[in-house]
């Protein structure tokens, strides 16, 4: 008889290792080991030679770099999506893909059932399994965390000694910082930056310098926009992996993208958490920039009015309802004339508009001249001021 499948999301570092055997053990099933690659620090040999250690035969580690920035990172940037007024949502738009894939796998392979390494109190379990529910819901979802009677890091190690899975050195005693990161953010949480008091030391940092230890040359960059996305840096087009790629390296040279805050998680508690987001926060300032000359006054003020909404809905793993599907219409209805490019000049964690330039009409030259014109009728602003008087009343 054939053993049952089951479809890990598979990091190959100690934690996912450790489910893997426990699944193997509790489920007796074939695991598949799943890695989907979007910008994350991967180690691919390690991966495979972990998986095989402990009796993986298929191993699937895929490339999803470009689709994660054009189709997920994108849209979101479109729609200015920031929650709580801070946080990019780097992790939370990382989990759809990842689960959409990891169905994929489960219904191409005949696998019955999911699983995933997310913890009991964090986001991330409520984004992958409402993701897995949208592509399969009739496949099982398996949740060690949540079942598993391993409650400590302390627990964790002593399970891997006992099934001769390897530790890192850097993960004896003391847990580590739990850490996030793909091609568009570095997210760090835990141990000292638990209590919201403490500082956060400088090295935690991984893609960004520190605004004070950056250049004191002044830096500047031009990104170039068609139908509302990035399409080139300086003039020169590029792949929307190595677009943002570049950025990341520019900003994070230049201070850029740090972000220190205490968010609230969907779960229901508080959380403090250490986020770079370098070139995501150059893209975010040089979309609204690009908008302010090609977008009207209703469309823009419309979207800031659905921003927050939408940023919540991404935030707490909604990213395929029917809720956020309207509102990405509303945020992509005038994208096509959004079309153009920015100038910034970055310098020691700041960015500045240095100038914006497009061929829409939206912005009128003739309209906004101090110079005297006939285009603006001035007669009509007493009527326009008198009309708004009598709502005051």
């Amino acid at each position: 008889m054939k053993r049952k499948k089951i479809v890990l999301a598979y990091s190959g570092g100690l934690d996912t290792s450790i489910i893997l055997k426990w699944l193997q053990k509790n489920f007796n099933a074939e695991i598949i080991a799943y890695t989907a690659d979007i910008g994350q620090k991967i180690n691919k040999n390690k991966i495979i030679k972990n998986a095989k250690r402990l009796g993986v035969k298929n191993i699937i580690i895929e490339n999803l770099r470009n689709i994660f920035v054009k189709e997920y990172i994108y849209p979101m940037i479109r729609g200015h999506a920031i929650y709580e007024g801070s946080y990019l949502l780097g992790t939370s738009i990382a989990r759809p893909l990842i689960a959409k894939r990891q169905i994929a796998i489960a219904k191409k392979f005949k696998a019955y059932a999911v699983s995933h390494g997310s913890t009991g109190k964090g986001n991330d379990q409520v984004r992958f399994e409402l993701g897995y529910h949208y592509f399969g819901p009739k496949i099982k979802i398996i949740a060690p965390w949540r079942i598993w009677k391993l409650n400590s890091r302390t627990d964790l190690i002593k399970y891997a000694k006992k099934n001769n899975i390897q530790i890192p050195k850097d993960k004896k005693g003391a847990p580590p910082f739990s850490i996030d990161d793909n091609l568009y953010h570095t997210s760090t949480e835990g141990k000292i930056l638990e209590n919201p008091k403490n500082v956060a030391p400088e090295f935690i940092f991984q893609r960004t310098i520190s605004p004070e230890k950056a250049p004191n040359k002044k830096s500047f960059v031009t990104i170039g926009f068609k139908n509302g996305d990035p399409i080139n840096i300086n003039g020169k087009k590029l792949s929307p992996e190595n677009l943002l790629q570049k950025l990341n390296i520019l900003a994070g040279k230049n201070g850029i993208g740090r972000v220190d805050l205490v968010e609230n998680r969907f779960i229901g508690i508080k959380s403090r958490g250490v986020y770079e987001t370098p070139g995501g926060t150059l893209l975010m300032v040089a979309h609204r920039a690009i908008e302010s000359v090609t977008l009207d006054k209703e469309t823009m003020h419309k979207k800031d009015k659905i921003m927050p909404k939408y940023a919540e809905l991404i935030y707490n793993g909604y990213w395929y309802s029917k809720d956020r599907f309207k509102l990405q219409k509303i945020v992509d209805l005038k994208k096509n004339k959004v079309n153009g490019s920015v100038k910034l000049k970055l310098y020691k964690g700041n960015i500045t508009i240095i100038s914006r330039q497009t061929k829409s009409n939206a912005y009128s030259m003739k309209k906004v001249s101090f110079e005297e014109n006939k285009t603006f009728n001035k007669s009509n602003v007493e009527k326009f001021i008198n009309f708004h008087k009598k709502k005051l009343r």
